[in-house]
């Protein structure tokens, strides 16, 4: 526990969380920039923001700082502690409203001409980018392991080697990446 930025980033190393429930109103410096920090860590945590503001413009910049999830302070303690739990395993949690708000977001920058310096995508498996479709469209890893017939644990790998491949830190930004490239719609 920290009450203050500064002091969550400083004790994280030692501490060594799987998930930081992080405000985005510190009184030092800023929950966003909080979790950027914790995510340049060796080993980062998945990062949920918990925060009074539902507003556009907080939401985004914390999912593109990488929060892995991003609840309202209203929301129920049953959902936070669920939240905190789903957060762990990888899955982007919103309150209810604002995952719509994240994913036209990055439909509408997926629609925007790329950068002509970018570098051309790693080779992913079939079966890799098979998963990836999935995670674009929301599903979990068991929902994706049950349609595709395997394991929950095979599904975590190709998340984890794609991840890997892409030189990515979580769903959330495995999930942008997808709807970039426009995986998020029917095959």
């Amino acid at each position: 526990t920290a009450g203050e930025g500064a002091k969550a980033v400083r004790v994280a190393p030692a501490a060594r969380p799987t998930v930081a429930v992080v405000d985005l109103q510190l009184p030092d410096i800023g929950g966003v920039e909080v979790t950027r920090r914790l995510l340049e860590r060796a080993e980062p945590p998945r990062v949920l923001v918990l925060s009074a503001s539902g507003e556009q413009a907080d939401v985004l910049e914390a999912v593109k700082a990488g929060a892995t999830g991003y609840l309202v302070k209203s929301a129920r303690r049953e959902d936070l502690l669920e939240a905190v739990r789903r957060v762990h395993t990888g899955e982007a949690v919103y309150t209810p409203g604002l995952a719509g708000l994240v994913l036209g977001e990055y439909r509408r920058m997926a629609a925007a001409p790329e950068s002509a310096g970018e570098a051309a995508a790693p080779s992913l498996t079939p079966r890799e980018t098979e998963v990836l479709r999935l995670v674009a469209k929301g599903l979990g890893y068991k929902q994706i392991a049950e349609r595709l017939s395997v394991s929950h644990r095979t599904v975590q790998n190709h998340v984890q080697n794609t991840l890997s491949k892409l030189h990515l830190h979580n769903r959330v930004e495995l999930a942008r990446y997808a709807i970039d490239r426009g995986l998020d719609g029917d095959e």
